[in-house]
Formats: structure tokens, sequence, C-alpha cells
């Protein structure tokens, strides 16, 4: 008997990235002056090639900065 598992794989757009250090620099957790190889000790590991030829086909390279990849911040006051 052959039995179906399902195996849900989130795909990271440029956007979902971009959202995921945005999150990570609201919590503190990192910071813009850090490169975008941080975002890896955050990131799910076997997402890495994923995530890095994202990154490349929209021309960011691991030694950019994190505020290359976030740009301008605007932070909600409370």
């Amino acid at each position: 008997m052959i039995s179906s598992r399902s195996t849900t794989i989130k795909r990271y757009s440029i956007g979902a990235i971009k959202e995921e250090a945005y999150n990570l620099l609201e919590l503190g957790t990192i910071t813009l002056d850090q490169p975008l190889r941080i975002l890896f000790d955050y990131l799910p590991a076997q997402q890495w090639n994923e995530i890095e030829c994202e990154l490349e086909r929209h021309d960011y390279l691991l030694r950019d900065h994190v505020i290359d990849l976030i740009g301008k911040l605007e932070w909600e006051s409370d």
C-alpha cells in the first residue's frame, strides 16, 4: 500500500523575503546594517538555495545589507 503524504513547502518570493526581514527588524532580531546572509539564521535551512536564487533574480547578493532589501522604513507610531 502506498501512502500519500502531503508536505507543505513555503515558497519564498521576493515579497515574502522582504516581509520576513521586516518582521525580524520589528522584533529587533536583526539590524539594517547586517548583510542579507543573516536571514539564513532565521529562515528554514531547506529553503536556503531557493531564497538565495530569488534574491539573486532581483539583483541582491548575500553581502548586501538588509536596508538594501527593505528600503526606507516607515514605522507606525504608537
